[in-house]
């Protein structure tokens, strides 16, 4: 039974103050506290952030917007970027990273989550979270911004890369920006095109913005672009030469995206984000290392191609972890001796006490980490 009203439990953060000096003074525990905290109000913790839904709304035939209020621990986010969420299922703690689609004054915010067949996470929100849930929330990362400068805006996204690029749409035009905006969403069909609605809105209100989306498996309406990135999509783009550009999506698409900025050679920073593992680079021959796990007290055998993480989990331990793609740092470790390879660059390092990412990070020779 919930003591008391929502509304009540995002003011709580001051109250709880002296609970804090007992926990920071060692006179109790913080799971204690957040234990009683809890039978007053789901989301009441001494510091952790918990969030409740408060609407939910289809923005595709497989993307579902969630609005959340998290209690008074929360210490705010910026459009563009995206939070770490926690879910406990069958006694497993779970974890991944979702953009925020949009930050709005109340404090509330919005994130959007595509469906993902057979995933553990996503099809538990989209078919069981419900008003009124409860949800604890992580760190906030991501440095996608809004170009300072008033020149035109390219806005590429495939697939649920549209989610932080919507979330710096939408409070850019708030703002009056009135330099072109060209949107390209790449999506496989029709019904997976988002927020279709809401963006025929927007282009309606600001003569500045353009909305266009092509199909890459389905058959796209006469007149309209289709198939995958090509800089042939670009030529109805105003501006195009003076335009910054900001891309999201998988690693490949991201990756055509880069190849045709640098061909282009436009002026400022592109900037891009992928939520898909990029194209590991392999070393030149498999060798076996020796991998030792400090805190955990073990020792055992690994080969230089795949990720630590990945290793670990392998050998039965359970680092925290989010997006496994290197944007989170959910994974963040200390290296304590040997040579780490980041599997996207291939550049190593090996100063020891420095901090390496499990999910990116390949041993080159035997390592020894803080895990």
């Amino acid at each position: 039974m919930i003591l008391l009203p929502f509304a009540l439990v995002r003011g709580f953060a001051g109250v709880l103050r002296p609970l804090r000096m007992l926990v920071a003074q060692g006179w109790m525990r913080e799971s204690d506290a957040d234990a009683g905290l809890a039978l007053l109000h789901p989301a009441l913790r001494l510091n952790r952030v918990f969030a409740r839904v408060m609407q939910r709304q289809w923005v595709a035939d497989d993307m579902l917007e969630l609005t959340l209020r998290p209690n008074g621990n929360w210490r705010g986010a910026k459009s563009g970027q995206h939070v770490q969420l926690y879910l406990e299922r069958e006694g497993v703690r779970l974890s991944r990273s979702y953009s925020l689609t949009a930050v709005q004054a109340d404090g509330s915010l919005k994130i959007a989550i595509k469906q993902q067949p057979g995933g553990r996470v996503s099809p538990h929100l989209l078919e069981h979270l419900a008003v009124g849930d409860t949800l604890e929330l992580g760190p906030v990362h991501g440095d996608l911004t809004w170009p300072e400068a008033d020149h035109g805006v390219l806005l590429l996204a495939a697939g649920s890369g549209i989610t932080p690029l919507l979330g710096l749409l939408r409070t850019a035009l708030a703002q009056g920006f009135s330099a072109p905006i060209t949107l390209l969403h790449y999506v496989r069909e029709q019904g997976q095109r988002a927020f279709v609605a809401e963006l025929q809105t927007l282009q309606a209100q600001h003569s500045n913005l353009q909305v266009r989306w092509s199909l890459t498996t389905d058959t796209a309406e006469p007149g309209a672009i289709a198939g995958r990135f090509t800089a042939e999509h670009l030529s109805a783009v105003p501006q195009l030469s003076q335009s910054r550009v900001l891309a999201c999506g998988p690693a490949g698409f991201v990756g055509q995206v880069q190849q045709w900025w640098h061909a282009a050679e436009l002026p400022g920073a592109l900037q891009v984000e992928a939520f898909t593992p990029p194209a590991l680079i392999a070393d030149v021959s498999l060798r076996q290392v020796r991998l030792g796990f400090a805190r955990s007290h073990q020792q055992t055998t690994a080969d230089n191609q795949r990720s630590l993480l990945e290793q670990a989990e392998e050998h039965g331990l359970k680092p925290a972890h989010g997006c496994r793609q290197g944007i989170c740092a959910s994974c963040t470790c200390t290296l304590l001796s040997g040579t780490v390879r980041d599997l996207r660059s291939g550049a190593l390092f090996s100063e020891p006490g420095q901090s390496i990412r499990l999910c990116i990070s390949a041993p080159h020779a035997d390592v020894e980490i803080d895990l």
